[in-house]
């Protein structure tokens, strides 16, 4: 009987040995040894927009090193997009990020099944159906923004504190490319982020109707510091307005809170803060889920939307950089920690709430009422907030 337990054992070690085996040659076959990578900008890395979306693809070639071949394609405009997109489809690309706003991606995707498509989200993506290999992705940028507008704030009371403006001077302008959800949102929710430390400050909004001119950019800027605008920020492309921020301060203190990329270097005097998408953790993941061969919203870490997924603070999504403590208000920092702390734990209901009522610019039947919060990104990776607050926010044509 013995003898009968020991040949028993061996045989289901022998068995485990084989199982083993086999899991680990399934494995490998389904893991690449090599990958290609495609990237097309809407512009080149010579714009915060774009320089910022191109440290994802430094990220992927430094983790992989030998390992990946990547291909970019710059300057791309949206309705020019389907060449490139064939041409690194025919270099036998694996994956491709796009950070343009085309909806060609997302028809073309089904033609080449074998690749992977993903594009920065450009619309509202939660009653879509998409192609199986297309995917849509964005940090959730509002939660910077009220970050960024705590440091404006706190500059703006200390500089109220000390005499050098008024409670009623207390004016934040905003350079903004186009009316859509997503710059509304982000100019919002920036107000809402310094009036939470100056609850008198007002904002004055200039739309240049391009998302890159540094000509209209830098004459939108300007004409918001004529008005007596005390603090700057911008969605748009160009180092335009830090440039006109800087320009100012040899006549008047004026400051800039900066998006995408930090403007320290270009407007050393008046670079007060800068907030920034972080594609990183998006583009590594998905890179690594079609390395090994899985879904890629099973390994991206990100509040999930079907194919589409978005991140805060909590996923390393949104990234604060370049607090100039030269001419940051003191306790700047621990106001801004606070803040991302609260984001972090999960408290995303607090941005888009207070005794503000907003309306649709395009349907003034369409309002809300604050009083009851929004929840932005809620259902989708692109922003809705779509409401201008009238009363606090003026757009100047």
């Amino acid at each position: 009987m013995k003898r009968v337990y020991i040949i028993t054992a061996q045989t289901c070690v022998a068995i485990l040995v084989v199982f083993f085996c086999i899991f680990r040659i399934l494995n490998l076959s389904v893991t690449k040894d090599h990958l290609t990578v495609g990237f097309i900008y809407d512009n080149d890395e010579s714009t915060p927009y774009t320089y910022n979306f191109s440290l994802a693809k430094d990220a992927v070639e430094k983790k992989y090193g030998e390992k990946v071949t990547v291909y970019t394609c710059s300057n791309v405009l949206d309705e020019e997009m389907e060449e490139p997109l064939r041409e690194l489809a025919g270099k036998g690309c694996d994956i491709i990020f796009f950070n343009g706003y085309s909806e060609l991606v997302m028809k073309l995707a089904p033609e080449y099944p074998d690749i992977q498509f993903c594009q920065t989200s450009y619309m509202d993506m939660s009653d879509k159906t998409v192609p199986e290999n297309y995917h849509t992705f964005k940090g959730e940028a509002y939660q910077g923004r009220y970050v960024s507008g705590i440091a404006a704030g706190m500059k703006l009371k200390q500089m109220i504190s000390e005499g050098v403006i008024t409670d009623d001077q207390a004016i934040v302008g905003f350079v903004a490319a186009f009316p859509t959800s997503e710059v509304i949102s982000g100019y919002t929710a920036f107000l809402l982020g310094v009036r939470s430390v100056a609850p008198k400050a007002m904002m004055h909004v200039r739309y240049t109707h391009t998302w890159s001119s540094y000509a209209r950019e830098k004459d939108a800027a300007q004409a918001l510091l004529d008005e007596g605008c005390v603090i700057l920020s911008q969605h748009t492309d160009t180092i335009g307005p830090a440039i006109a921020c800087e320009e100012m301060s040899q006549t008047r203190p004026v400051y800039f809170v900066g998006y995408n990329q930090s403007m320290s270097e270009v407007a050393p005097g008046t670079s007060l803060i800068t907030s920034r998408i972080c594609w990183e953790p998006y583009v590594l993941s998905a890179t690594e889920a079609v390395r090994t061969n899985k879904e890629i919203e099973s390994v991206v870490s990100g509040h999930i939307h079907g194919k589409d997924v978005s991140g805060g603070f909590e996923s390393g999504w949104v990234e604060m950089e370049d607090l100039n403590q030269q001419i940051a208000a003191p306790g700047t920092q621990e106001a801004m920690n606070y803040a991302i702390v609260q984001f972090k734990r999960g408290y995303t209901d607090s941005v888009f709430r207070g005794n503000y009522k907003g309306v649709d610019p395009d349907d003034p039947s369409d309002t809300c009422n604050l009083k009851t919060a929004y929840v932005e990104n809620a259902k989708t990776s692109y922003p809705t907030f779509h409401y201008l607050l009238t009363d606090v926010i003026t757009v100047d044509e």
